[in-house]
């Protein structure tokens, strides 16, 4: 059965072969080693969604920039290089149902994998040759460094609030989305208003999409590729023990505190029952389908077109991924 996204993804084929391509041929390195871990992430199966935003939305715009390629092919590296980081600063191990590239090799080679591919994506920037997009890319880029540093910060921190959880999340990973969507318009040479229409679209399907991956990690049933429980692994909080800590007696919620506090890894079972008892689970996906609502207002100055459509149904699958 073909994956929800793949209709999408051929209403754009011959960008995204070429996509395809130039992201193989561009993780070539004379250091074997490099290009070795780079292609282990790369073929690993991701659905390119960040590039995708960037093509559709190129499409939608009516424009016809060979430079769209290059364009969405440095944003699927920026992303590959924050998943590389990520997995060692996280101690993941697995992404994708697989091992995560510092399982297989290490910490030091993934991390200066990581570096290789941002240089990359910032080489492919400047081939784009548009000062815009790379002060937007280079922005977004910055950002995500932020975003990143502030979620190590909160680990084990029982006492962050959605408005820090909202500001973390914006910045680790709705910020790229919002970025592909505001390139888009950029490169098209769109109305102001229009270019950050895309802006907004891309800030809710990024916020949407990570809120749902949040709820993924407490879901049994759920095949996504990664361990159950990381976050509770690294004490991490995030809106479904939010939800749940404001919806249970004090007690439960005192006892949720402790467990992230700890970061006791062996507590999810519980930890599960008490997000089921709190009906945090439901509540959260509800708040990701209201994100991905306002994504699609946000369209609203778009003309209707088929790629707007497929923008559209992209936002509707964020709030309902399983993968």
């Amino acid at each position: 059965m073909s994956h929800p996204i793949s209709p999408l993804i051929e209403s754009v084929q011959s960008e995204f072969d070429l996509l395809d391509q130039l992201i193989l041929d561009r993780i070539a390195s004379r250091v074997g080693l490099a290009e070795e871990i780079s292609a282990y992430l790369v073929k690993a199966g991701g659905k390119r969604v960040r590039p995708l935003v960037t093509l559709l939305a190129l499409r939608a715009l009516g424009a016809s920039d060979d430079r769209g390629v290059l364009l969405a092919a440095s944003i699927e590296f920026l992303h590959t290089a924050t998943l590389l980081h990520d997995d060692v600063v996280d101690e993941s191990d697995q992404r994708r149902g697989r091992e995560t590239a510092n399982q297989v090799w290490g910490n030091a080679p993934s991390v200066l994998a990581g570096d290789f591919v941002y240089t990359r994506a910032f080489q492919l920037m400047v081939e784009v040759g548009d000062m815009d997009v790379l002060r937007e890319l280079a922005d977004t880029t910055n950002t995500i460094a932020e975003g990143e540093l502030q979620q190590l910060i909160n680990k084990g921190d029982v006492d962050i609030d959605e408005a820090t959880y909202f500001d973390v999340i914006y910045a680790k990973t709705a910020r790229l989305f919002e970025a592909a969507g505001r390139v888009a318009g950029q490169l098209g040479q769109a109305d102001p208003t229009i270019t950050q229409a895309l802006a907004e679209y891309g800030r809710c399907i990024g916020l949407s999409f990570q809120i749902a991956d949040d709820a993924l990690d407490y879901q049994t049933d759920a095949d996504s590729g990664k361990s159950l429980g990381d976050d509770l692994a690294e004490g991490k909080v995030t809106l479904p023990i939010l939800i749940a800590k404001q919806e249970l007696p004090p007690a439960d919620a005192r006892w949720l505190d402790m467990q992230f506090t700890r970061a006791n890894a062996d507590a999810l079972p519980e930890v599960i029952e008490k997000l089921h008892q709190a009906n945090a689970l439901e509540l959260t996906l509800a708040r990701a389908e209201t994100l991905s609502e306002q994504a699609i207002t946000a369209l609203a100055p778009l003309p209707d077109s088929p790629y707007k459509t497929h923008l559209c149904t992209l936002a509707r699958l964020a709030a309902r991924r399983s993968t």
